[in-house]
């Protein structure tokens, strides 16, 4: 009888700590947290962060840009990833800057403090190359880069690549 508990305690102990982390990891599986906005940081259960960086690549073929202007932006890896969180942000203050206004498939905007200003993966699929255009303030706000954080597992990420600067034209 005692054993019969002892299993039935583990199986229920197993079956409700499968179901919180299926529960959990679903809830991220439509995109990035807004609690993730300031940071760029996944909010994962034991999510281990990883600081060297060798396939995601994050640029564009502008090393200028006027207010208004819509800028191309390219992700690009060697592996494949599930998720990721893409913003622009000033170099001046860090804050973020610009709206999205193209996405390529499996992807989706998130307003992190301005409409549209973060785009961040809709679905689970895996990514290798992504393109984007974002849209320049129609306001000078300065020099700006573009940073990504790639999810390639619900437990393997890397935060906040960032891409070359890209300065602002007609500044004096």
């Amino acid at each position: 009888m005692e054993d019969g508990r002892r299993a039935h305690t583990a199986i229920a102990g197993w079956a409700c700590t499968t179901l919180c982390l299926v529960s959990y990891a679903a809830a991220f599986s439509q995109g990035a947290s807004l609690s993730a906005c300031t940071d760029m940081m996944p909010r994962h259960l034991r999510v281990q962060l990883h600081s060297s960086n060798n396939y995601v690549t994050v640029h564009t073929n502008m090393s200028f840009y006027f207010p208004g202007d819509r800028v191309p932006v390219t992700v690009r890896s060697t592996r494949d990833y599930m998720g990721f969180m893409l913003q622009a942000r000033k170099v001046s203050n860090n804050e973020i800057a610009g709206t999205f206004i193209f996405l390529p498939p499996g992807s989706k905007l998130l307003t992190c403090f301005e409409d549209g200003d973060t785009v961040t993966h809709s679905d689970k699929s895996l990514k290798r190359n992504l393109s984007f255009v974002w849209k320049a303030p129609d306001q000078a706000v300065g020099d700006i880069k573009f940073f990504i954080s790639i999810v390639q597992s619900y437990f393997v990420y890397w935060a906040k690549i960032e891409s070359a600067v890209v300065a602002q034209g007609g500044q004096n």
